[in-house]
């Protein structure tokens, strides 16, 4: 797919800077940095905006003079950009020219004419005057700047802009909306190969050899109308494999790539099957409520037997029941095979992901769900969904009403799920739920008597005066006298004595 804006690229020897520069450039932490020289292998794309308008920045590995299988592979491909490029940034290093940079100076002299020579790391002033040293290598342009610090970025963005003929734009620049397509799993499982299918560029070095992609790669190509950005990442291994502080970094950003998709497609070599690694790697997906393809990849090795491919998608299913919802296809990436379905398995999932259930239609179906399967009796009675609403998509939520929170059954929370998943369309996704108490209104005791009920003490009537008791009518008939209480000892002894009257 031809690119849309123009295209800069940065070109150097290995550990000049230029993944430094590109991260200073695009705004973002897209390129592992670090000390070891040749880290960058793949050619990085990213957008960078001079002048409110879109540049298409490319990051390309270090160019070496002794090389190995890998330098050749990366060396080569760094080098294919120069025809394909609008301005190259050409980045030395301002307190030495190595061998390797005076290869790089005669490479480039057929395109001076869109050569910006960039003396990178003059990160003081008493560097500054080590950039007149190189107007001496015959180009028209240099410029001096620290990528790590950002001097002179401004500089370089002038001249990269008159290059270019941008003049300040003052509308805001949007990016275009694609569907953000990850493509992760265990090394040498055939991520780059499928990614260079889809994008029809060779953007991912393809090699033998386990852990080559480092950084996450990024394509755009198209298919049924829909625009898609393919990120393929390095191989994902156990931390115990993991020994390189490269490959450290290279496992984290492939594992950040979950949170900036949409689908994830994980690859799994045929042969090998569903491991331990690829469990885990799946439940960081489900975890985060991202749409997953599992993608059966090199078919083409499958036994000519009948019925192969069902047996290894049996396996992986009585292995990881926990992805029973999650799409399996299979596919050849080396030979293009099945490419259509897997395309068409990610729309459906994309499609899930984006569906939204009106509320009275949820809760018409919680009812009915709690009817078929009445949730299990607590302590203190029966456990009750009372209502539901969605309130989120991709990742897709939905909050529930209880009317205790507090033991709710796990089981019946997954009934629940499957419910959702079978009965309103979202069965090829993971589904989040949040369950939330009821809260209950406080009795009329704890409110307190209402204002007109409370009386004061003003408020209420005086004593009568207690009137005489009215005479016993006894009707002619003859009642007894109440009978005389007897003074008692004491009593007896105080009258005696004269004291009591």
């Amino acid at each position: 797919m031809g690119e849309k804006n123009p295209v800069v690229a940065i070109i150097g020897r290995p550990n000049v800077g230029k993944s430094t520069l590109f991260n200073r450039l695009v705004g973002k932490k897209r390129a592992i940095t670090d000390p070891t020289p040749g880290v960058t292998r793949d050619l990085l794309r990213d957008t960078w905006i001079l002048y409110n308008h879109q540049v298409t920045l490319v990051d390309s590995g270090g160019v070496k003079a002794d090389r190995d299988l890998i330098d050749d592979l990366v060396s080569r491909k760094s080098l294919s950009l120069l025809d394909d490029s609008d301005v190259i940034l050409f980045l030395l290093e301002c307190t030495e020219i190595t061998p390797e940079d005076r290869i790089l100076v005669e490479k480039l002299r057929p395109y001076a004419d869109k050569v910006v020579l960039v003396v990178n790391k003059v990160d003081d002033p008493s560097r500054e005057d080590l950039v007149w040293n190189f107007f001496s290598l015959g180009y028209q342009r240099v410029v001096g700047l620290s990528s790590s610090h950002g001097l002179g970025i401004d500089t370089l963005e002038d001249a990269v802009a008159g290059m270019l003929g941008l003049e300040d734009n003052d509308e805001v620049v949007t990016q275009e909306e694609t569907l953000k397509l990850a493509v992760l799993g265990k090394p040498n499982t055939g991520k780059s190969t499928l990614t260079n299918l889809l994008t029809g560029e060779n953007l991912s070095l393809v090699s033998p050899i386990p852990g080559t992609t480092r950084d996450v790669v990024s394509g755009r190509f198209s298919y049924r109308n829909n625009e898609f950005t393919i990120l393929d990442t390095a191989g994902i291994r156990r931390k115990s494999k993991v020994e390189e502080n490269v490959e450290y970094y290279s496992v984290n950003r492939a594992i950040k790539t979950i949170d900036e998709c949409d689908v994830v497609l994980l690859m799994v070599d045929i042969k090998e099957g569903l491991a331990e690694q690829d469990k885990k790697i799946a439940q960081l997906i489900v975890r985060r409520g991202r749409g997953i393809v599992i993608v059966l990849n090199k078919t083409d090795l499958l036994d000519p037997i009948p019925n192969a491919f069902e047996a290894v998608v049996d396996r992986v299913r009585f292995q990881f029941p926990v992805l029973g919802f999650a799409p399996i296809v299979g596919l050849s990436a080396l030979k293009g095979d099945n490419l259509p379905q897997v395309l068409n398995t990610v729309l459906k999932v994309y499609a899930q992901l984006n569906k939204r259930v009106e509320t009275s239609v949820l809760n018409n179906a919680i009812a009915a769900w709690s009817e078929a399967y009445q949730p299990p009796r607590g302590a203190t009675g029966h456990y009750k969904v009372l209502y539901g609403t969605q309130i989120g998509v991709n990742p897709v939520r939905f909050l529930l009403f209880v009317n205790r929170i507090k033991g709710f059954p796990d089981v019946y929370e997954s009934y629940v799920k499957n419910c959702i998943r079978r009965d309103l369309g979202f069965k090829d996704i993971p589904v989040e739920l949040v369950l939330r108490e009821r809260e209950r209104s406080s009795s009329k005791n704890a409110l307190g008597p209402r204002p007109s009920a409370v009386k004061t003490k003003a408020d209420k009537p005086e004593k009568k005066e207690s009137k005489p008791a009215k005479p016993v009518r006894t009707g002619g008939r003859a009642v007894a006298k109440p009978r005389a209480k007897k003074p008692g000892a004491k009593a007896k002894a105080l009258a005696k004595q004269g004291k009591l009257k």
